[in-house]
């Protein structure tokens, strides 16, 4: 653990934004590697898994919800040197990502095709999309999973280890691409639906590495599957910490889904080149994202602390922070 209720605030905030930073910066070229190696397909293929990305927005409101409610509850506990307490917080939210993430593929699997009928500019459209987010919608579970894992590592100051398991999720999604969607190498291309697959795999892949990374018996924070069942105290106080976040991510859904709507009338090229677009313009947010996420634990840790003016200059610091890149 990385104690942030000593030190520099400032030092704390700007060591661990830069390799958030560079984290996020990899979350997003998943999304354009699947675009890139899918753009030979045609405008009814990029549409299609553009408007089906779209979903992933209110799976991130969900994600939010648990990620953000673990990091907190995590880093207040550490704060207050209470490992035994971080511990339990820390599988309680990750037994809640299991229950999410089941759930989330459950409803994915059953609205994909309604969803895309809903907002796709034609039939060739309709069904690219479905087919990428049903075989896509097993990233989308296993995110609740690596992001409760990511989360309370960020709360109690540890960051790196995430940053190189995202690029480790890149990596692998970079050479399954061509391979499943072109069929480089083995001659049997499966378009839309080796994009889907490629992203869960790679994703099933971070997750087993971050699993791997939690049996190490060093670690402050470890899982132990006894304290996954619900207590519902821990659950709701999870919850109610993480709402507000989820709920900007759900707001975005809607946004973007009304103008997908909206471009299915000049047909799928519009709605292939707002989906490219968005994901690129996604870039210019990042920087602002991490350092919100950098200077959430020093906050957490802090309060949990009783260190009040930690806490105000925490807040301080995130308005005017410099660019550590």
């Amino acid at each position: 653990m990385k104690d942030l209720t000593q030190g520099s605030v400032l030092s704390h905030a700007l060591s661990m934004a830069a390799p958030i930073f560079a984290g996020l910066v990899l979350v997003l070229l998943c999304g354009l590697i699947d675009l890139y190696f899918v753009g030979g397909l045609g405008e009814a293929a990029i549409a299609g898994v553009g408007a089906a990305g779209n979903a992933g927005f209110i799976t991130n409101a969900l994600t939010q919800i648990v990620s953000v409610g673990a990091m907190a509850a995590v880093s207040q506990a550490g704060g207050r040197k209470d490992r035994t307490d971080a511990n339990l917080k820390f599988n309680q939210s990750f037994g809640l990502s299991i229950a999410c993430g089941a759930c989330t593929v459950a409803v994915g699997f059953a609205v994909a095709r309604p969803y895309m009928s809903s907002i796709a500019a034609n039939a060739a459209t309709v069904d690219a999309g479905t087919t990428y987010l049903v075989w896509f919608m097993p990233a989308l579970g296993l995110q609740f999973a690596m992001l409760a894992m990511s989360s309370a590592l960020r709360g109690i100051g540890i960051v790196a280890p995430m940053m190189y398991v995202q690029a480790f999720t890149v990596a692998m999604n970079i050479i399954l691409a061509p391979i499943l969607i072109l069929g480089w190498g083995t001659g049997y291309a499966l378009g839309v639906k080796g994009a889907g697959l490629a992203s869960s795999l790679a994703v099933a892949s971070g997750v087993l590495v971050l699993w791997v990374y939690f049996q190490k018996t060093e670690n402050y924070l470890a899982l132990n599957p006894e304290h996954w069942r619900p207590q519902i105290a821990q659950w709701r106080r999870i919850l109610g910490i993480g709402l507000p976040a989820g709920a900007e991510f759900a707001i975005m859904f809607v946004y973007m889904a009304t103008i997908h709507y909206a471009l299915g009338d000049f047909g799928p090229s519009a709605q292939a080149g707002f989906s490219i677009g968005s994901r690129v313009l996604g870039l210019s947010q990042v920087p602002a994202m991490a350092i919100a996420f950098a200077v959430a634990p020093i906050i957490g840790q802090n309060f949990g602390a009783g260190n009040g003016e930690r806490v105000r200059r925490a807040i301080k610091h995130m308005f005017c922070l410099p660019s550590p890149w």
